[in-house]
């Protein structure tokens, strides 16, 4: 009996160390209401899910343990709602609302979303140019004075955004944030490719950022697409989704 009784004391001793994550949710989009809400992770080159739960009278839970601290993605049913969310030790605060979406409550997704809301101002900036542009031709200024003017402040908001997310990603190569955000970067390209920006981040980056699963994938990959439009022998490895054919490379390398 004092065998079992010590069996379930070391068990509850292992329980209580396992790190716990709380997600308190609202939202006042009625879409959502009724809905099933997923929380999904890439593992093992697999986009899985991690947990689910309702939205009842636009509140929902999540509530579970980690081995590890994770980033995650919110969806309904398969549609993305675009907002990624790390699970970490804490009380997590998600609100959903038709004009903005926040998570708050842990510090690294503090950190996040000060980084997400740095980002859609530069956005803004940026689409702003396209609104002044349409004034400027109604006030009858020259279209090459309108790109004159407009494309060097376009080009300031570029180099704010790269140093933003490059800087971002650097001081963040130890934890989730760094290699989440770096997926960010390069999920809207059609294939991994070597931009002056990864090549800066890499050139920079600590082992264990290297040896993320994503990152080292994409930068592998991506530095053998890179030899065959140099036109120099990759080493033989199996080809990814994500990497372009032959014929592909060619039409690049064309120009087209």
């Amino acid at each position: 009996m004092k065998r079992l009784c010590y069996l379930f004391a070391v068990l509850a001793g292992l329980v209580s160390c396992a790190e716990s994550y709380n997600i308190q949710g609202s939202s006042s989009v009625s879409s959502l209401d009724g809905s099933k809400l997923y929380l999904k992770a890439v593992q093992d080159d697999e986009v899985k899910n991690i947990d689910s739960c309702e939205v009842v009278h636009g509140k929902f839970h999540f509530s579970g343990t980690l081995d590890t601290t994770m980033m995650v993605n919110l969806f309904m049913d398969d549609q993305s709602l675009m907002m990624p969310i790390v699970l970490e030790k804490g009380e997590i605060i998600v609100r959903i609302d038709d004009s903005s979406r926040k998570v708050s409550g842990t510090p690294l997704n503090e950190q996040l979303y000060t980084f997400i809301d740095q980002h859609n101002q530069l956005s803004n900036r940026m689409n702003e140019l396209g609104h002044r542009e349409s004034q400027m031709l109604l006030n009858g200024i020259d279209e090459q004075e309108i790109a004159s003017q407009l494309s060097v402040e376009a080009e300031l908001i570029a180099m704010e955004e790269d140093s933003l997310v490059t800087n971002f990603i650097i001081a963040n190569f130890d934890n989730v944030l760094g290699p989440g955000v770096f997926m960010m970067l390069t999920a809207g390209f059609q294939y991994p490719m070597l931009t002056p920006q990864i090549e800066h981040i890499m050139t920079q980056a600590t082992d264990k950022f290297k040896n993320d699963p994503y990152v080292k994938e994409y930068y592998k990959t991506a530095n053998e697409i890179q030899a065959k439009m140099q036109g120099l022998d990759a080493p033989a490895t199996s080809t990814t989704a994500t990497e372009p054919s032959d014929s592909t490379i060619q039409s690049i390398l064309n120009g087209e």
